[in-house]
This record gives structure tokens, sequence and C-alpha cells, in this order.
């Protein structure tokens, strides 16, 4: 039968060891962290060989007086926490005083340290014997410096498992990289091998934050940043996150802290990569530097041996909490980037008539790939030079302009080109049309029925003066022989905006930001059942004035039945209490500072209205497609209901007539 024995302090120490020192940066990132703990402005950290061989951290803090040294480097003895209390409302980086006796018990460690109130400063020197410390006389000013040398030495087993040189200092550079977002007032300077690697001097001024950042996170980041504050009672987040357009391959840029402690949370990451799901590919990573601050009495900080991960005893409202925000400023960033490019489109200058009429030109005979070609119609020529230009994609490799824009022959050869993929599929009208002789085709022998359609095809189209610019195809907008009645099978995304589908009456061009607001209104309709709602675990103030109080009260009834629940209180004040699932995931703060600004040029909305202006407002008018999201869309379009879906509205679907296309192709 077993015995029952208190293990020896040197190897209880050990197995603390296990769990505190993994590797070279887990015994970097507790020195850093009491130096930070004991009020440090400037910490220097010199590494040998990785940290195998020396690891030093020399700081500026308030230092430790003699008669407290060896105590110190003993198991279990910190300054931080007395009583039970304590533990529950910590607020300091380290509180389990394992750190420096852990570490002792598989290094040679020494530590100087000096107070300000005494004139001579003591080094404790320990190898883990037994907790025997030998103290002496040295000279070191205020501050403290801890020497780690020969991590493992007595501990093969551990030993054998640290990577090389340059993977070690790796882990230990990207932590000093998390401090320095985490305490941008301490200046910190890395050393490896005596070389100075890495200088990050304090910062204090917003200027100087951003500076840091860029030097942490790259200029990619910085340029790309938003700033993010809220606070809701004693829950508060800010720090800054990124647009889509800087999200990465992988999550090396992906920095949170709860009350000054690093973290790498499952919740928290859970609430940022749900507030940018409709905004990235599963493939693609956020980046960021949140900080979050809470009362230290709602979270648990000592749930992981490494204190790498908290428990929040309010977990749902913190993560909706981090969720609102975010969207909230993705949702403003997305409006001001609008902004910008209406004003960029009307700054555009026009171009002069002769450059135009030379564009026209050029374009018609790349159109043709014949050398007797006739001349495009001016109408179509406009039609192709107005191609509008729209802003890059995260992973485009080139950038998308206009014909016009363009001027070469390499933009118009690669439509032409599939304008003939596009006859192709749709006409079936390739054949074998004779042999060819000295490099040219000879004339086709047509049969009576080819050659009246050839005769029909080769008949000028209407005029096409009126068809909107924003069509950017060489086929042209006609009028519609034949209802269309079905929309048919998806075809191909044309200019991220549009989708080509083979339709009952023929091929046409379908508008998708149009069936997003329709999708959107079906989802939002309440004549066939009613809407659900789902309240906010953080409701949302309004900033109302006493007239706006008494339109929404008028309108309240109209809300309702859209699952809006307001609620007046005293002082002018309005809490949005809960919303429809369609609303949840939107800005609603944007929507409701609209709604407000409808009513407040007496506008009155009934069912049917407001259905199709919440539609219109969370509808992404600005979003470019790939061909699975428009399949998807064009799907949901299916469940909406046919009074929503009129297929004789022009500004959701164009017939398209590639008559030009073939005549080009049919012509000698």
């Amino acid at each position: 039968m077993s015995e029952i024995r208190i293990l020896p302090a040197r190897l209880a120490n050990q197995i603390a060891a296990g769990e505190v020192v993994e590797r070279p940066a887990s015994v970097v990132k507790e020195l850093v962290e009491n130096s930070i703990d004991a009020g440090a402005t400037r910490i220097d950290v010199d590494i040998e060989k990785g940290g195998s061989k020396l690891i030093r951290v020399r700081d500026n803090g308030k230092g430790i007086i003699k008669d407290e040294l060896q105590l110190a480097l003993s198991r279990h003895a910190t300054s931080k926490i007395t009583t039970l209390d304590d533990l529950e409302a910590i607020m300091s980086l380290g509180f389990r005083g394992e750190a420096l006796a852990s570490i002792s018990s598989v290094a040679r460690l020494t530590m100087t340290s000096r107070t300000a109130t005494q004139e001579q400063a003591w080094s404790a020197y320990s190898e883990g014997r037994d907790m025997q410390v030998k103290l002496q006389p040295t000279a070191h000013p205020v501050g403290t410096s801890v020497e780690v040398l020969d991590l493992f030495f007595n501990t093969p087993a551990r030993r054998k498992f640290l990577r090389t040189e340059k993977t070690e200092f790796t882990h230990i550079e990207e932590l000093l990289k998390r401090i320095a977002l985490s305490r941008f007032d301490v200046t910190l300077n890395l050393r490896h091998n005596g070389k100075l690697i890495k200088q990050y001097r304090g910062a204090k001024t917003e200027r100087q934050i951003e500076q840091r950042i860029q030097a942490v996170c790259g200029k990619n980041f910085a340029e790309n940043m938003l700033k993010v504050e809220l606070q809701h009672q004693d829950l508060k987040l800010h720090g800054w996150i990124t647009t889509p357009t800087a999200a990465r391959s992988q999550g090396d840029l992906q920095y949170c802290y709860v009350n000054g402690r690093m973290m790498r949370d499952k919740l928290i990451n859970h609430a940022i990569r749900q507030s940018y799901e409709l905004t990235l590919r599963p493939d693609q990573f956020a980046t960021y530097v949140l900080f979050i601050e809470i009362d230290a009495h709602q979270v648990d900080v000592n749930v992981h041996p490494a204190k790498h991960e908290v428990r929040f005893h309010q977990a749902r409202l913190v993560h909706d909490f981090i969720y609102q925000a975010l969207v909230d400023a993705l949702g403003q960033s997305e409006q001001l980037l609008c902004q910008e490019r209406r004003q960029s489109a009307f700054a555009t200058p026009q171009p002069t008539l002769e450059a135009e009429s030379e564009n026209q030109t050029s374009t018609a005979n790349d159109l043709s790939h014949t050398q007797n070609s006739s001349t495009v119609s001016q109408a179509e020529a406009q039609g192709m030079q107005h191609i509008p230009a729209y802003p890059n994609r995260a992973d485009d490799t080139y950038p998308l302009h206009s014909a016009r824009a363009q001027g070469g022959k390499e933009q118009s050869a690669r439509e032409s080109d599939e304008r003939g993929l596009i006859a192709e599929k749709n006409e079936n009208l390739n054949r074998n049309w004779g042999n060819k002789s000295a490099g040219r085709v000879d004339k086709p022998q047509l049969s009576q029925q080819e050659s009246k359609l050839y005769q029909q095809l080769m008949t000028p189209a209407p005029s096409t003066e009126s068809q909107p610019s924003h069509v950017a195809t060489s086929a042209s907008v006609t009028t519609p022989t034949q209802a269309i009645t079905q929309l048919g099978k998806a075809l191909a995304v044309v200019h991220e905006r549009y989708l080509l589908i083979n339709t009952n009456a023929g091929c046409g061009l379908l508008a998708l930001a149009q069936a997003e607001v329709l999708k959107l209104r079906g989802q939002l309709s309440v004549n066939e059942r009613p809407l659900i709602k789902q309240p906010l675990l953080i409701p949302l103030a309004l900033r109302v004035t006493s007239e706006d109080i008494t339109r929404l009260k008028q309108i309240q009834p109209v809300l309702e039945r859209f699952a809006i629940q307001l609620m007046f209180k005293a002082g002018a004040k309005v809490m949005v209490m809960a919303v429809p699932q369609p609303l949840r995931q939107h800005n609603l703060q944007h929507i409701f500072s609209q709604l407000l600004r409808q009513l407040s040029d007496e506008r009155q909305f009934t069912v049917e209205q407001l259905s199709l202006w919440l539609a219109s407002e969370i509808a992404q008018q600005n979003k470019i497609y790939t061909l699975s999201e428009a399949i998807q869309l064009l799907s949901d379009l299916e469940g909406v209901s046919e009074q929503a879906l009129d297929l004789k509205d022009t500004k959701l679907i164009q017939l398209v007539d590639f008559s030009t296309s073939i005549k080009a192709l049919l012509h000698e």
C-alpha cells in the first residue's frame, strides 16, 4: 500500500514550474509582469541564445527591501493579495506568488534590488536547493534586476524539448509586442546576444500611441484602423480594429486585454469573429487591438494556470457588448467609405469630345475582330465607355477601372472574349462556316431559316440613348417581347454587381443590390406571419428631443408590428429594447437616427412603406458579389412573395440582346 507523504519543497517547485515555465518566453512574461506591477516605466530585457543561456530583466520600479528579498523567492509569497476579498478583485498581473520560486527551481536565479529608502542594494542568489538563498551587498540603482542562467539545467528532459534559438527568441519577441500594446506608457528595450532588436519608447500623446501601434502591428494596420470606444455601466471597451481590407490569412495580429491582462479567451474571440462574419471570408482573420475594462468582481482571472483565460460572471452580456460595439464601428466606417466614393465619383473629370471619339473608334475596332468590320453604333459605344469603376476587394490582384480609364486594348479584348463566350452559351450558333483560304473566312452558306435569322440580326437594334449607363455590356437593352415569369439559372456575375441569368424570356441582367432589398423586405413582411422580438441585452439609448418622442409615439403601433420595442423614460429618453432578427446584426444607432430624420420631415410610414424603407437601409448597397453569393441570393428570392417580387420592374431586371455581338461574329 502506497504511503502518503508531503513532497519535498524542491520537487513541489519543479512541478509548479511545469505550469508556469513552459519555455523561455514564459520566464520573460512573469518577470516583465512583476516589473509592471512594481510601477516600472522602463524595462530592459536581455536575452542570450534564445533565452536558454541568459534572461535578464531590469526595471526602475519601487524595488524590494533587503528583509523581503529572501522571502520573495519562497513559494506562495506575494505582496499583491492578503485576503479572500483581494482574490475576488484582482487588478495586478501577478498574484499567486509561484513565479520566482518555480523559476529558481529549474535555473540559476539572481535577484538584485534596491528601494528609494535604502542606500545599499542587495542581491539574492538561489538554485532551488530547498529554498537556500544567499544574500550579499552589491551596486544597483533604484529598481530590480532578475537574472536567469541556464534554464532547465537540472531538468534535462525539459531542456531537450526547447526549439531552436531563433524559434524561442521569436516567441519572446511576440510576447514583448503584446506587452508593448498593453502599456503604452512603459519603455521596453529588447536585446538578443548583445544586439538591440526592439525599442518601444514610452507613448503619452495620441500620435505617439499610433506610432507604437504601427511599430508593432505594421503600416497596413495603422492605415486601416478604426478607433472603438463604448461604455455600458461598469463595462468599457476601447481600442482599434481594422476595416475588412486589412484582414490577414492568419490570426497573428489579434491582441485583446482584460483589465490590462493579455487574453486568448474563447468568448471574446467568438464575439469578434461574429462581428466580422458578413465582411470576411472563412479563410480571413480580423486584426485588432482591444482593451476590455470591467469591474474586477465581475471577472475571475484564476481559472487558467498561465492566466491566459478568464471567466465572466455575465458572459452573454460581455459577448453582445463586444459584438455590438464592433458592428457599429464597422457600419459607420462603411458609411464614410460610401460618402468618399460618391464624392470622388462626382469629382472625376469628364473626357473631351475628341478623346471620347477616339476611345469609341478603338473599342469598335476591337469588337469587330475583322478587317472590314462595321462601326459600332454611337449609343452602344457610349454604353461601353461608361463602365463604372468599382473599389478593389481585399483579395484582388489588380485594380478595376472603366474602359475609358484604361484606354487600352487589353481591357476591350478581355470584354470581347467574355461577350463571345456568353453569345456561344446563349445563342448556340457556333458552326463550321466553311474553309479558311488565304487568311479569309468564306461567307457561310445558310439555310432558309438561318438566312432569315441572319437578316433579323443584321437589322439595326432600336436606339439605346436612354439606357442606364451603369449596365456594362456589349448587348443592347431592349423591351421584352415575352413577359418574364421565371428567373431561371445563374450564369455569371457581371462587374461584381449584376447577375447574368437565363430567364424564360431570354438572358437578363439582375441588379443584385435591388434583389438584396427585396429579399430583406420579404424577411420583414408582417402580412404572412408576425415577426419575433429579439431583446437586446444592452438596450440602445437614443438621443432625442421632445418632438422626436412625440413622433415616435405616433408611429409606435407600426413599429410594434415589426417587433421593434421602445421604452420611453422621463427626461426625454428613449430606449430600444428589442428588434427583429434581420435588424439584429446591423448598426441600430444609424437606422434609428435615419428614422428620426425621416419623421422630422413630417413623413408618415404605413406598414408597407416602413418595410421597404427598413430593407433599403440595412441592405448592403455597395457589396461586391461572388458567383456563389449571387446564386444564394437568387435562391433566397424564391421565398419572396409574388407581390413583393415584381419581375416587370426594370430596376430589378433587364433583358439583353446579343445581336450586335452575333453580328460581329457572323459578318464577313
